[in-house]
């Protein structure tokens, strides 16, 4: 089994690297999806082209329950403009806020889709809540590749490595890649907090750790954010920051805010939030890797609403 300490120090070693030589560091762009306060990334390594996508948006109207493609076809534009080779599909996580475009993407522009392997605690229990059939393998398989805790990979030249961070929810990863991470849900922008842990499998005493391990790393590190919702008073939105400003100045989760109290704050903040208004659609879809539900014997997919179930 591998040493969580061990894996975090190789991270913060594989930073330093990058922070030190210039073509060790990747190029990133953000696209943000305003309707679901998400940013997807292509990372990519500007010597060689290969490229990752970070947490896809796939278009969903839940009135109509119609899908389209607009935000990631942005996507696809850069990535066949900037001639760049997609070799990963990453997901931090299920996200209970957006459905996922991977297997839109993957069609377009070859690559694995990816996620951490416990997936498959998040699968078992999704899986009972909207009775899933026999069409549904609780496994992982949806999935070409699941990430464990330490495991490194690359893009091009450039090193990355796979953090497990649970809390928000069993299956949280941080993906570092260079002198980059991409932190998922576990963290917000320093005037906004941390993410909500009161999901099924949530813990918000793991979140407190989590956080704390990758606020380790080192002070320069550049952490790349799954959302951003606009604190109040600040008119931008923002998904960039540093291992440095939240260590200094996040509202939750500063040096100085002790795992009770962080436990305490989180715990009563999450009883007054409102589900997310597409968590059912969500994760009902990326716990299948982004792909609907088999079709019925009308040739149509249906998103199963459990009613006092929740």
């Amino acid at each position: 089994m591998s040493d969580p300490d061990v894996n975090l120090q190789a991270a913060a070693e594989q930073i330093r690297r990058a922070q030190a030589e210039k073509s060790l560091r990747p190029s990133i762009t953000g696209f943000f999806d305003e309707a679901t306060n998400t940013v997807s990334y292509v990372v990519h390594d500007p010597a060689t082209g290969e490229a990752a996508v970070i947490d896809s948006v796939l278009d969903y109207e839940a009135a109509s329950g119609r899908t389209s493609n607009g935000s990631a076809d942005l996507i696809i534009e850069y990535v066949t403009s900037h001639n760049l080779k997609v070799t990963w599909h990453i997901e931090t996580h299920a996200h209970a806020d957006h459905i996922s475009a991977a297997p839109y993407l993957q069609e377009k522009l070859g690559g694995k889709l990816a996620i951490g392997k416990d997936i498959i605690r998040v699968q078992e229990v999704f899986g009972k809540l909207f009775n899933a059939g026999s069409d549904f393998e609780r496994d992982g398989s949806q999935f070409d590749h699941l990430f464990v805790d330490g495991e490194t990979f690359r893009l091009g030249e450039i090193e990355g490595i796979a953090l497990h961070v649970p809390g928000h929810t069993p299956a949280d990863m941080a993906f570092i890649i260079g002198d980059a991470a991409f932190v998922g849900d576990t963290i917000f922008m320093p005037d906004f907090g941390t993410a909500r842990a009161d999901f099924p499998g949530g813990d918000a005493r793991e979140l407190f750790r989590s956080i704390r391990r990758l606020l380790s790393l080192p002070d320069e590190t550049r952490l790349f954010l799954c959302h951003d919702y606009k604190a109040p008073g600040r008119n931008e939105y923002a998904w960039e920051t540093t291992v440095k400003q939240q260590r200094t100045s996040n509202v939750h989760v500063k040096d100085g805010v002790t795992e009770d109290e962080f436990v305490e704050m989180r715990t009563s903040r999450d009883k007054t939030l409102a589900m997310p208004n597409l968590i059912m659609p969500s994760v009902q879809v990326n716990i299948r890797g982004g792909r609907l539900p088999e079709p019925e014997d009308n040739g149509v997919s249906y998103i199963k609403i459990p009613v006092n179930a929740v």
